[in-house]
């Protein structure tokens, strides 16, 4: 089971959950896009995406991330 924390990237999110990952970001204002080209963001940790607001309520997007399946 995944245990993901504000230290992780979106990249690892996206890796290691799939479309599962997409959508919690997308819940939460992340639009990672399609295709997901923006290189930056990909590295971007969830925690310095919530500080500049691209990303909402960081800590029921960890919950939701780190429930089982």
């Amino acid at each position: 089971m995944p245990d993901f924390g504000r230290q992780n990237k979106v990249r690892e999110v996206l890796a290691t959950l799939g479309e599962r990952g997409r959508e919690a970001l997308r819940r939460h204002g992340y639009d990672v896009g399609d295709g997901f080209v923006d290189v930056l963001s990909q590295y971007q940790t969830l925690e310095h995406a919530a500080r500049t607001e691209r990303l909402r309520d960081l800590e029921g997007l960890l919950g939701e991330l780190n429930a089982p399946g």
